[in-house]
């Protein structure tokens, strides 16, 4: 199967620049905000994405990880490492690398339904636009118009030989 390259190291890192200046610029009044990754990818992002900010912005950024079966997301009740208080009336963003149907993202943001939050924010790198779920992504690093036969492959756990293949 053949694949084809869509986004390379350095062009993985502008959008994660520019999505990093996105959320400063919609929480700079934040005192602090939490960012949850969806593990695996989506983690790995949520980290360098909270590195930029942390160079760039006074905000206090909680990072935490989710961790959800994407196949079956339902049997994924796995808890947040946070406690109600903490959650309460504070800006969450929610990083996955890519939406496709939205299961993942819209199972995601349940975790959060029950305490009040401030804001949810959602954060992919590619976002395929497949939506079969009521969610979409407010801040995106690459819309892809992909038929439902392909596939992209988001590889970011490798610091320098990142890349984002189409197959």
């Amino acid at each position: 199967m053949s694949q084809t390259l869509i986004l390379n190291s350095k062009q993985i890192q502008q959008k994660i620049n520019r999505i990093a200046y996105q959320i400063y610029e919609n929480n700079y009044s934040e005192k602090e905000i939490i960012v949850a990754g969806i593990a695996d990818n989506g983690f790995i992002l949520a980290q360098r994405i909270v590195d930029v900010l942390k160079t760039i912005s006074p905000i206090k950024i909680k990072l935490i990880e989710l961790k959800i079966k994407k196949e079956n997301p339902i049997e994924s009740e796995s808890p947040i490492p946070l406690t109600e208080k903490e959650l309460k009336n504070k800006v969450i963003i929610l990083v996955d690398d890519v939406l496709n149907s939205g299961k993942t993202l819209i199972f995601g943001a349940k975790h959060f339904l029950k305490t009040p939050v401030k804001r949810l924010t959602t954060v992919v790198l590619v976002d395929r636009g497949h939506n079969c779920y009521p969610i979409k992504a407010d801040f995106i690093g690459l819309s892809l118009s992909t038929t439902m036969l392909e596939h992209i492959n988001v590889v970011i756990n490798k610091k320098g030989k990142e890349a984002v293949y189409l197959s």
